[in-house]
């Protein structure tokens, strides 16, 4: 059942717990993700992220037809999600796809371009019925690296007067986390979470969300993170399946990554939905 990310993120809040946002570069992590989804019976969000297009993987253009469809098809609410779309042309092509979600992710820009181009994003997505998430802040390294980039954390005034003036329905929010692999053990910043969390009146997101410890997951959902951001895990996880194995025909390899994914997802979105 295909749903936006204001409505998925309204039964995080019901049940005071986070969606799972699973980046989704190919159908063999699409499998994996709805399986997942549909044998635990838990909304989930698919994302494509922009960048992974630089990393070879499928481009927007072919994987979104497929999402949508599996998505539509699904016996879970689903949300089909732009993932850090840095240029309002591209978060344009997804909204006309489909997607019923899209990030724009003005973090690199100073906060005067990133509000501009937020308010742009969020008149474009009106139009087709879409949400909007968007980020305050830096998550340092990006999707795909090592976590070892420098967070520029979100500043609870700014976080405020950016969603009131923007009209986003989702932030994303710098506290300590950074994509990729941890180099070391992340430190979090719980009070700004709460802080933010007492200021705004939009759901709280969590990007570089692989790697941290299920007493950290528990902890940012109870201050009021609603949707975590997982990819970097899943992957390795469908990658160190199949590393120490010899295949006689690719499809058994394919079958085993799919389901390593499917079980490294599900223990996932077991600790975000406090299951």
């Amino acid at each position: 059942m295909l749903v936006t990310l204001k409505q998925i993120l309204k039964i995080a809040e019901a049940k005071s717990c986070a969606i799972g946002s699973f980046n989704s570069p190919n159908l063999e992590s699409l499998q994996a993700i709805l399986a997942a989804a549909e044998e635990l019976n838990q909304p989930v969000i698919l994302m494509h992220a922009q960048v992974h297009e630089e990393m070879g993987l499928c481009k927007m253009d072919e994987i979104a037809p497929i999402m949508l469809f599996m998505a539509d098809r699904a016996k879970v609410p689903v949300c089909v999600h732009l993932d850090h779309g840095t240029d309002l042309s591209y978060v344009h092509r997804g909204l006309e796809l489909g997607f019923t979600s899209v990030m724009y992710d003005g973090s690199a820009l100073s906060v005067e371009e990133n509000y501009a181009n937020t308010c742009m994003a969020v008149e474009t997505a009106a139009r087709y019925g879409a949400s909007v998430e968007a980020e305050v802040g830096s998550m340092g390294a990006r999707e795909g690296g090592d976590g070892d980039g420098e967070s520029i954390y979100t500043d609870p005034d700014t976080a405020k007067w950016f969603v009131e003036e923007t009209g986003i329905d989702a932030l994303a929010c710098a506290f300590g986390t950074v994509h990729g692999f941890y180099l070391s053990e992340p430190k979090l910043d719980f009070e700004r979470v709460s802080k933010i969390r007492s200021m705004i009146q939009v759901p709280m997101v969590m990007h570089g969300g692989s790697g941290v410890s299920t007493a950290d997951y528990k902890e940012v959902i109870k201050r009021g993170i609603r949707k975590i951001n997982y990819y970097t895990y899943m992957s390795k996880a469908g990658a160190v399946a199949i590393s120490n194995k010899e295949y006689g025909q690719f499809h058994d390899a394919v079958n085993d990554a799919i389901a390593a994914i499917k079980e490294d997802v599900k223990q996932a979105m077991i600790t975000f939905g406090n299951l």
